[in-house]
């Protein structure tokens, strides 16, 4: 298994289109992923392959000169609970310090709306040391609560 920092605009909407589509209990919705398909063209991006095959993704959206969010997220289910995660998010992480950002942001889906697979997602970003610090009730919609997570890193300027 290979991480590779992704340049090539076409590949990232490619991988990402790919990876979504495969994950329909967290990307059911079509406009969504068209919509983080088209996102991530411009974002920073990394990506997980399996010899060739890419098995998972994760881009970056820069909202200033502090802060970064994990703008999209995903990894093939036969590839979960194998660490893959964890070095996407790594990844990230050290764009993150090498480039002076201060903080690292997520935002999932509250606990308050109960989904197994989010569960999940949740626990894994808190086990990776992101924090619970608001839930937005209305920012997707009234039946998917916004629960916004962040993590402080640890860099040098």
């Amino acid at each position: 298994m290979d991480i590779k920092d992704i340049l090539d605009s076409e590949s990232k909407s490619t991988i990402c289109n790919h990876i979504l589509r495969a994950l329909p209990d967290w990307f059911a919705v079509e406009n969504s992923i068209v919509e983080y398909t088209e996102k991530v063209r411009d974002m920073p991006f990394y990506a997980a392959f399996n010899n060739t095959v890419p098995i998972g993704f994760v881009a970056v959206k820069i909202h200033n000169a502090f802060t970064a969010e994990i703008c999209v997220m995903g990894i093939l289910n036969e590839f979960h609970m194998q660490g893959i995660g964890t070095l996407l998010i790594e990844c990230v992480e050290q764009f993150c310090v090498t480039n002076g950002f201060k903080y690292l942001t997520v935002k999932t889906l509250d606990s308050s709306a109960v989904y197994e697979p989010y569960e999940k997602t949740r626990k894994f970003y808190c086990k990776l040391g992101f924090i619970p610090l608001e839930v937005f009730p209305l920012y997707w919609d009234k039946e998917n609560p916004c629960l916004f997570l962040a993590k402080q890193l640890e860099y040098c300027r």
